[in-house]
Parts: C-alpha cells; sequence; structure tokens
C-alpha cells in the first residue's frame, strides 16, 4: 500500500497568450510566496526567543522541558516554510517554462 502525502507536480502546458492580468497575477503569486516564508522565519524565530526566555527565567526551573519543545517547534517550523516556499516556487517556475518566461529575468527586472 503506498500513501501519497504529497501531490506530485502536475505537468501544465499553457495553450493561450498571457495577457499582462495574468503575468501581473503571477508576479503577485510569486511575492506572496516570498512573504509567506517570511512569515514562517519571523514566526520560528519568536518561538526560539520564547524558548530561550523560558529556559533562562528561574522562575520557570521546573519547565526547561518546556523551552526544549518549543525549540523543536521552531526547527519544525522553519522546514515546513522553506518546504512549502520550494513548492510553490518549483511550481511557478514549471509555469514560467510553459509560458516561455524565464522566472531569472523577471527577478532581474525586479531589481
Amino acid at each position: 500500500m503506498k500513501f501519497n502525502f504529497i501531490p506530485a507536480i502536475k505537468k501544465f502546458e499553457n495553450k493561450e497568450k498571457i495577457i499582462l492580468r495574468d503575468f501581473l497575477a503571477m508576479e503577485r503569486t510569486s511575492l506572496a510566496n516570498e512573504r509567506t516564508l517570511f512569515s514562517y522565519i519571523r514566526a520560528s524565530l519568536y518561538m526560539g526567543i520564547g524558548g530561550v526566555a523560558i529556559l533562562e527565567y528561574k522562575g520557570f526551573a521546573d519547565f526547561n522541558w518546556l523551552s526544549y519543545i518549543v525549540f523543536g517547534l521552531s526547527l519544525i517550523l522553519i522546514f515546513i516554510g522553506v518546504f512549502r516556499y520550494r513548492r510553490l516556487k518549483k511550481k511557478l517556475d514549471t509555469y514560467y517554462k510553459s509560458i516561455s518566461i524565464d522566472s531569472k529575468q523577471t527577478e532581474e527586472k525586479k531589481e
């Protein structure tokens, strides 16, 4: 029995000419993907800071185990964020290639 928790990337072929509205929508999606990654990183850092605070505060000496759990959750959260970012970026790159736009060209235009 095979379990498929992460669906494979589907092949996509664009049969229509892309218009400006569609291109801008793809750019917004790409920027939203980056913003979401930064949110995952920020949340992970905040959790790490919380773990340090619990570990260093003398009143919580009995709860040192909680700080290690928070550190572990922080690492898990950052890995989930990076994984989701890479998965969506791969999908977007596949779509960009199908419409013959190189994603590196679009990143150069942003700068």
